[in-house]
């Protein structure tokens, strides 16, 4: 199958059914996106499919054929959303382990492509992701300085 990654067309020989997950990590080698729990509760495994943050240790492969998948190592142009999100991070700083941060990382970059002035709540709610350290209050400020009001 052919799946759009990043931008760049990849040809893939895999089951339909194989978490996309797995074909990121495993077959492709982009490593970036992390296994957390397997079932889509911790978002570890988060990335963007036609923008919208999904879940890729559930998503099955073929749910992503003709769609765009962006994942945490996409090409960094300089004064994307994406960027601003990993600046706010770094200047708020968001890791403390780091293991959740692609995840978390792009699931920011989903909500505030939809929601340029996202609330707490609003925040709360598209930021399902689980942080061990328990960054929530660091995330939400990094969100909120790129926020526009």
């Amino acid at each position: 199958m052919q799946l759009t990654i990043n931008g760049k067309v990849q040809d893939v020989d895999v089951e339909e059914n194989m978490p996309l997950l797995w074909v990121l990590r495993d077959t492709l080698n982009l490593t970036g996106t992390k296994f957390g729990c397997g079932v889509s509760a911790c978002g570890a495994c988060t990335v963007l499919v036609d923008g919208v943050a999904v879940r890729s240790c559930s998503t099955p492969a073929s749910a992503a054929i003709g769609a765009n998948i962006t994942t945490i190592e996409a090409q960094m142009m300089p004064d994307t959303l994406q960027s601003r999100v990993q600046a706010a991070w770094i200047a708020h700083q968001v890791p403390q382990c780091g293991y959740c941060q692609s995840g978390q990382i792009m699931a920011a970059v989903s909500l505030l492509s939809q929601n340029q002035s996202p609330t707490d709540d609003d925040i709360d709610v598209a930021m399902s992701n689980i942080c061990r350290c328990g960054t929530y209050g660091r995330i939400r400020a990094a969100i909120h300085s790129l926020s526009r009001a």
